[in-house]
């Protein structure tokens, strides 16, 4: 099965917003491998958009994303 992570860079400046809005997708073969990416891309704080597709294809993100970060299970 396979693990999909899709992130944004978060701009310095405002006016870098055109610049640097780009959309980075990552694949995982483990579910805790992409969990692992989101945590690493969460922690930097470079982020401000973080994602994780399962493979089914359902988008963990927000608060359900951070449940599955910290152990819980949101379903």
């Amino acid at each position: 099965m396979s693990y999909r992570i899709i992130y944004n860079e978060t701009p310095a400046r405002p006016e870098e917003t055109a610049r640097r809005d780009t959309t980075w997708t990552e694949e995982f073969a483990h579910e805790h491998q992409a969990l692992g990416r989101a945590r690493e891309l969460l922690e930097t704080g470079e982020h401000h958009s973080v994602a994780v597709c399962d493979h089914s294809g359902n988008e963990l993100h927000g608060v359900r994303l951070q449940l599955k970060l910290g152990g819980f299970s949101g379903d």
